[in-house]
């Protein structure tokens, strides 16, 4: 059986990380991404099956990439695309509002509807959605994250229970801060310095992208074929406590 793998949010961070991994097990890969030019670097350096460049706040550009999954068979799905805004909420306008969710909770969800079906008619297939440590926890000034990543994890769990009897797998992973550009920017953003946000973790380190790609590769094993319906936090002991 071919394992057609779709990693959103791929050019860069822990998506390229991922996309890494699987190539080198062996999966068919196809990326997506917002940056074509990025995108378009990492398709060519990972010779993958075939990308597309997709704006996941844009409902019409979610549904091509649907057609996309659709045509061509994807079994393995891994939502990894996100956005992350820090701001007081009085200052979220409607669109911000919906584009972050859109994002973040909306696409995730309708492109989940669209590899279903070929899922359950092989009767196998692996769902893995990136979650984040602030939708488990929840995070101050960055509600709308933590909000759009805690639906996330509650339709995984509703949607793992629905398709457990086909053999697929849905779970989700936390991770916490994670040394990637996205990291970085969001420490610029926020009222914390690089070494006041390292003291709150218990490990006093970021994530590395690879430790989250490796889980990742872990869930989509047939070792993993008991775990569904999980919310994994990836956090360096960030959800204990300090």
């Amino acid at each position: 059986m071919n394992k057609n793998v779709l990693i959103t949010g791929a050019s860069r961070g822990i998506g390229r990380a991922i996309a890494l991994e699987l190539k080198a097990l062996g999966y068919n890969l196809f990326l997506s991404a917002k940056n074509e030019t990025n995108l378009t670097k990492i398709a060519q350096e990972l010779g993958v099956k075939d990308f597309i460049a997709c704006d996941l706040s844009k409902p019409n550009e979610v549904e091509k990439l649907g057609n996309f999954i659709q045509k061509n068979e994807i079994n393995v799905l891994v939502n990894n695309a996100g956005e992350y805004l820090y701001a007081n909420i009085e200052n979220a306008d409607r669109e911000k509002i919906s584009q972050i969710f859109e994002v973040n909770l909306l696409s995730p969800i309708v492109l989940c509807s669209k590899a279903v079906p070929f899922m359950k008619v092989q009767k196998w297939g692996r769902i893995v959605n990136i979650g984040s440590i602030s939708g488990v926890m929840g995070e101050a000034y960055a509600s709308l994250y933590s909000g759009s990543k805690s639906g996330l994890i509650g339709f995984t769990k509703a949607l793992a229970l629905e398709l457990a009897q086909h053999n697929i797998t849905v779970n989700t992973i936390n991770p916490g801060w994670v040394q990637t550009d996205l990291g970085e920017k969001s420490i610029e953003k926020s009222d914390f310095s690089l070494e006041e946000t390292l003291d709150m973790i218990p490990q006093r380190r970021f994530v590395e992208p690879k430790e989250v790609a490796k889980l990742v590769a872990y869930l989509l094993s047939n070792d993993a074929r008991g775990i569904t319906g999980q919310s994994i936090n990836l956090c360096a002991g960030l959800s204990v406590g300090v």
